[in-house]
């Protein structure tokens, strides 16, 4: 039975790289104050109009099942729920946007959805609720712009962003590290979590159920073996670099790594509150 992790904090699963990228961000003067009073709340207010335009807002009376599985994640990870659309896309992906006391949001694209089972669609919501649950907001929407504006400026502005970018990308590598933590103890199932990888690095409609998740997984071992010499870690590093996230084989060996370890199952058990009791003590207020 899935349990309920109570009084979870983003601190009792967040990656050690995460952590130490964070710390390196922190030290640059006025950055957090800069997006937060700046450049947040404009990306904040056109995402919201470009979401409620051209996406659907998933609810109780719409698409219901997919709201259903938004709610557990944030009973699991004892996080409040936030707005969630699906936007048509041919491009599987899902993101999240939120700044401290605002309201954030989750958005899956539908062609993420055609991929993968319900339990993998549970798995992408908790990452994205990772990412809000760590406050990542900051970050994110910097990161954002200047993966887009690094190309647009000027010869000096253009190497003062692409050095920060560079920052930034390497935080939020580590970043994503923690959310596919958040994944697992949403849908506690590392299988489910390294199915979706999976998918991702290979996956289509009509490929998915064919894939094996066993092959894969010896894949990401043979993946890190690369790095087990110099030159390796090194061709590993550049190809890396410019990347927002790792690669989904280091993604999947990390989950199945950190599934099997004291940490993992420590948590569970400190935190843990059987489903059913959740519901009895509060009232019942899970009546799906």
């Amino acid at each position: 039975m899935k349990t309920l992790l109570l009084g979870l904090k983003a601190d009792h699963f967040r990656h050690p790289l995460d952590l130490e990228a964070t710390a390196a961000l922190r030290q640059l003067p006025g950055l957090d104050m800069l997006v937060r009073n700046l450049l947040g709340p404009l990306a904040e207010k056109f995402l919201y109009l470009e979401n409620i335009a051209a996406s659907v807002q998933i609810s109780e009376q719409q698409l219901p099942h997919l709201h259903r599985l938004l709610v557990d994640a944030c009973h699991t990870l004892d996080l409040e729920v936030p707005q969630f659309y699906v936007r048509q896309h041919p491009v599987p992906n899902a993101y999240t946007f939120a700044m401290r006391g605002k309201q954030p949001f989750i958005v899956l694209h539908t062609s993420l959805i055609d991929l993968l089972t319900e339990a993998e669609i549970q798995a992408v919501i908790a990452h994205e609720l990772g990412h809000l649950k760590c406050d990542h907001g900051v970050y994110l929407t910097l990161a954002n712009i200047l993966v887009l504006a690094a190309g647009q400026l000027p010869t000096l502005g253009g190497a003062l962003a692409q050095s920060l970018q560079g920052q930034l990308l390497e935080w939020l590598r580590c970043a994503e590290f923690t959310c596919d933590r958040a994944a697992l103890l949403a849908t506690q199932d590392a299988r489910t979590v390294s199915s979706v990888l999976m998918k991702l690095a290979g996956g289509s409609p009509t490929l998915s159920n064919q894939l094996n998740l066993d092959a894969f997984l010896a894949q990401a071992r043979a993946y890190e073996a690369i790095g087990n010499d110099d030159l390796g870690a090194l061709l590993k590093q550049a190809h890396t670099a410019q990347l927002t996230h790792p690669v989904p084989v280091l993604r999947a060996k990390e989950i199945d790594r950190w599934s099997s370890s004291q940490d993992y199952y420590g948590l569970l058990r400190q935190r843990s509150q059987p489903e059913a009791e959740k519901t009895a003590a509060s009232g019942g207020w899970r009546n799906w």
